[in-house]
């Protein structure tokens, strides 16, 4: 959880009450009314000042029911109430025993709270799971890790139903933590491309076959969601985190951050100021070199390449012979990880 470690009957910096949670890199120490005003603030402020959303629109929240797009769906609900027209969309990967039990959280609360929501299932769609992936992994190693198949998938479908119910954006639960990490990773990639299409809002072009997707969680530490879900009682899914994420080479990324920001704090603030100085360089690079667009030549679907991303994945699967029944020994983790533990929290 976020920083809770605090010294015995220290007050809240804004009033005579016991403090609840400390915050390093202000330092702040709040009690729970006035870290919700803070944390609630600084969703607004994002909002606003990046203009994410207008009244009446129709706003799309990717739910898979974890902590972050719980929290997401919550805000946007408290902070619009009936002034925009708010849905939930529900991917299912189909990873028994996890993604079920997430997805009726998420279903849960917007029937408790009259959100119309919409389920998309892998399997439905494209006739496999993330289990026949993961199989097909053990088979062939060189396909990578699942989070790659996964992630291009999710964003596929999201964008998908988003489209079909003529959503006028896309928010998503990605938070400070999960955008400094993407820097990080595209910096050391050289993937500048990548890079100039992170922000609050995804993307330097627009298009209509895309809604556009924001982040109102983007400046919001990921320990401090995990408070604010506590102290507000927002329930979630909290148990083990995906049992493939292990394969992530995020992680690595994550822990390296983690620890720098727990030596500096505010260095993760820091990462993200200066990739928020540097992104309209960026995206003018992009512009000034970016090839034309092009539609899948099997899909039809906008492409970066003659084959789209979706379409290139599922024929990479699609090449693998077959299924082998057992696991292969490099591949196979050794034990369950909770979402604490795989995230260094």
């Amino acid at each position: 959880m976020a920083e809770l470690k605090i010294k015995a009957m220290e007050k809240c910096d804004l009033c005579e009450k016991e403090a609840k949670i400390r915050i390093p890199y202000g330092p702040h120490r709040f009690c729970v009314e006035h870290f919700n005003t803070f944390f609630e603030n600084r969703v607004r402020k994002n909002i606003r000042t990046n203009k994410l959303i207008k009244y009446n629109e129709r706003v799309a929240v990717g739910v898979s029911g974890g902590k972050d797009s719980m929290v997401t769906l919550y805000l946007l609900h408290k902070i619009f109430g009936n002034r925009i027209k708010l849905e939930a969309i529900l991917i299912d990967e189909g990873i028994k025993g996890y993604r079920d039990r997430s997805m009726q959280i998420g279903i849960d609360y917007c029937e408790q709270n009259q959100i119309p929501f919409h389920t998309v299932s892998f399997k439905s769609e494209f006739g496999i799971e993330m289990t026949d992936v993961m199989k097909k992994i053990h088979e062939d190693e060189k396909l990578g890790s699942t989070c790659s198949f996964c992630g291009v998938f999710r964003r596929h479908f999201l964008n998908m139903k988003a489209k079909a119910i003529n959503a006028d954006k896309l928010a998503t639960g990605h938070n400070l933590d999960d955008e400094v990490q993407s820097i990080a990773m595209s910096l050391f990639r050289n993937d500048f491309a990548r890079l100039a299409r992170l922000g609050e809002d995804a993307g330097w072009r627009k298009y209509e076959e895309f809604v556009p997707r924001i982040k109102p969680l983007y400046d919001t530490p990921e320990k401090e969601i995990i408070a604010y879900a506590a102290f507000n009682g927002i329930e979630h899914y909290s148990e083990e985190c995906c049992p493939y994420s292990w394969m992530a080479m995020r992680n690595q990324y994550r822990k390296m951050l983690n620890e720098l920001e727990d030596s500096i704090p505010g260095s993760k603030y820091s990462i993200l100021a200066s990739f928020r100085n540097l992104k309209p360089l960026l995206q003018q690079h992009q512009k000034e070199n970016a090839s034309e667009t092009m539609h899948c030549k099997k899909c039809g679907n906008l492409a970066n390449a003659e084959i789209c991303s979706v379409c290139s994945q599922l024929e990479r699967i699609t090449n693998v012979s077959k299924i082998v029944q057992t696991e292969s020994k490099s591949l196979k983790k050794k034990n369950s990880l909770t979402c604490v533990e795989t995230k260094g929290m």
